[in-house]
Order: C-alpha cells, then sequence, then structure tokens
C-alpha cells in the first residue's frame, strides 16, 4: 500500500486545499491506518466561556503551517506510520449524555480496528466517552496537562458531568489507575481544597506550577515517567495549562502558567510512556487572538504525534 503523506507544501501552498490536521489525505478506513487524528467539536461540558466546539476546525487551518519533520529529532511521523484524519466523530450540541454515547461508540470502532487516536477537542469532558472506549478492559495510566484538575464532584446543584468533573468520573468508573496518574501545572484557585484533597487521597499525584518550578524540569519529569512507567497511557493536554498571553482562547483561563516552549520541552520528555490515545482540548477560537491559540493547539498537537509515534 502507498504510504500516506500530507499534501507538499513545496508543491501546494499552505494556504491552498481544504483543511485538514496537518494537511493529511481524509481517510475513514481504519484498516489503512495505524494512527489517526480525530476532531470532537462539542462543548456542551463547558461551564465558563464556551467555544471549544469550534477548536477542530481552527486547529486544522492553523495545522496547514506545521511541516512534516520534528525540528530536534529531524523525523517524521509519517516516515513510520501511515496516519489520517479521520474527520469528527458525530456529537449532539442539544443533549449532553447523547453526545457522550455517541462519542463512545465512535472510538470503540477506533479500538476495534486498533488504531491509536489524537483527539482534537472540544471540551474537557470529551475525555471521558473517549476512556470509556479505550480503558473498557483494563484502567489506563493517564498523564494531564492542564491548570485544573478536573476531578471536581458536580455543579450547580449535582450536575455530574462537566468539563470540571471528567476524571472523577473516570477514577469512579475504574478507566483510570489514579496510582499512575499524575497532574502537573496547576494553578490558579479553588471552590473548596476539598477539590484536590480527593484526588489526593485516590493516590493522584498533583504537581503543582510553584511545585515544578521549585524542583525544575528534570527532577519534575522523573516524578512523571516513574509514577506512570510502562503502563499503557493515555495524554490529556488542556491549552489553559499554557499561560494566556500565548493562548487567549480558551474557555477558563490563568495566568501564570506554562510558555510554550516549556510545553513544547515537557512532551517531547514523555516519548518513552506507552501512549494508546492522546487528546489536546480547551481551544476556543471566539475567544481567540489572530489565531493565537489555535496555531499553539496545532504546534503542541504534532509534539504530541511526534511523541506518540516516537519522531521526536
Amino acid at each position: 500500500m502507498e504510504k500516506i503523506r500530507p499534501i507538499s507544501s513545496m508543491k501546494t501552498p499552505r494556504f491552498a486545499e481544504i483543511a485538514t490536521f496537518f494537511r493529511l489525505p481524509v481517510i475513514n478506513d481504519l484498516d489503512k491506518l495505524d494512527y489517526c487524528i480525530c476532531g470532537v467539536p462539542w462543548d456542551g461540558g463547558t461551564t465558563n466561556r464556551p467555544g471549544a466546539r469550534h477548536g477542530p476546525r481552527e486547529i486544522r487551518n492553523s495545522s496547514s503551517l506545521i511541516r512534516t519533520y520534528h525540528p530536534v529529532s529531524l523525523k517524521s511521523p509519517y516516515d513510520k506510520f501511515n496516519i489520517a484524519d479521520i474527520g469528527d466523530c458525530p456529537v449532539n450540541p442539544a443533549d449532553l449524555l447523547d453526545s457522550l454515547k455517541k462519542i463512545e461508540f465512535f472510538y470503540k470502532r477506533i479500538v476495534e480496528k486498533k488504531t491509536i487516536p489524537l483527539s482534537i477537542g472540544g471540551d474537557h469532558l470529551v475525555s471521558l466517552p473517549i476512556l470509556r472506549a479505550l480503558a473498557k478492559d483494563n484502567p489506563l495510566a493517564l498523564f494531564q496537562f492542564d491548570s485544573h484538575s478536573d476531578t471536581w464532584d458536580s455543579y450547580f446543584g449535582g450536575f455530574k458531568y462537566t468539563h470540571g468533573t471528567p476524571f472523577r468520573r473516570a477514577i469512579e468508573e475504574n478507566l483510570i489507575d489514579p496510582t499512575k496518574y499524575v497532574i502537573l501545572g496547576l494553578r490558579g484557585g479553588l471552590y473548596d481544597p476539598e477539590d484536590l484533597k480527593w484526588a489526593i487521597d485516590q493516590g493522584v499525584t498533583i504537581i503543582t506550577i510553584d511545585q515544578y518550578y521549585k524542583m525544575g524540569f528534570e527532577e519534575s519529569m522523573k516524578i512523571v515517567k516513574k509514577i506512570i512507567g510502562d503502563a499503557p497511557a493515555y495524554l490529556t493536554f488542556d491549552i489553559d495549562g499554557i499561560d494566556p498571553t500565548f493562548a487567549p482562547g480558551t474557555g477558563t483561563p490563568e495566568v501564570g502558567g506554562f510558555n510554550v516552549r516549556e510545553a513544547q520541552l515537557i512532551i517531547r520528555e514523555l516519548n518513552n510512556i506507552n501512549f494508546v490515545g492522546a487528546d489536546l482540548v480547551e481551544v476556543s477560537p471566539p475567544f481567540d487572538v489572530n489565531s493565537m491559540t489555535s496555531l499553539v493547539g496545532a504546534t503542541m498537537a504534532f509534539e504530541i504525534l511526534c511523541t506518540m509515534t516516537k519522531s521526536n
């Protein structure tokens, strides 16, 4: 079978053709793919600024600027694996629970074909139905780059499904192993100290951004890699982990975050972890400035893809 490649920007300019993730072809036949990139255009779990439903479309557009070879390794994920854009997952903007079912069903097909997904959201609640599909047999380890833990119990009178609750539900449903779960980058105020205490009591490791800067990059990443080890793992990257100076287009911005360079180094350091899936979420184009956040999202999505495929 002919190798699947992005459109060459040396033959067709990057502003031309229909926008896809990294200028890859759209292929729905998962039997042809080792990895797939999928949009999840849904933000029904958002409790603050909406708009992440538009994230996949704008990240596709910005990803036309991403070249095919990693700038450090000089390797390309497309040399080793067949990777394509498989379009968007079906969602229901009028029904949250129906959307969760649709997303889970869609990803079960991906799992059955043994294709590894990189998903572009969408708000952070989309991680839950994806994990329901990927971890249906055994719980996964989890690395979460985020300014919030997203382990709250409920919002607004006991509602259990928002972008602030997915990983509490995932622990309760035995989708992730809390003893192999690391959250990196927490900052900002809390509604209640109990929000973090519950996660810590389950065995989750939390490295706040203040702890990260106190320990330094190398020590922090040693902790991450030791805890996750060689277990099958999932990577979830919330764009609000990056400071809003660099990524203003997001639903719940928190100042005092990582810069983009730091985020790139963190993701690159994870290239020996056995990731069986990943997502990048919470890019909200209506709040973006000059497509800055969409470009950061596209750049980090490529870093994640290279880490998953050991191409960095």
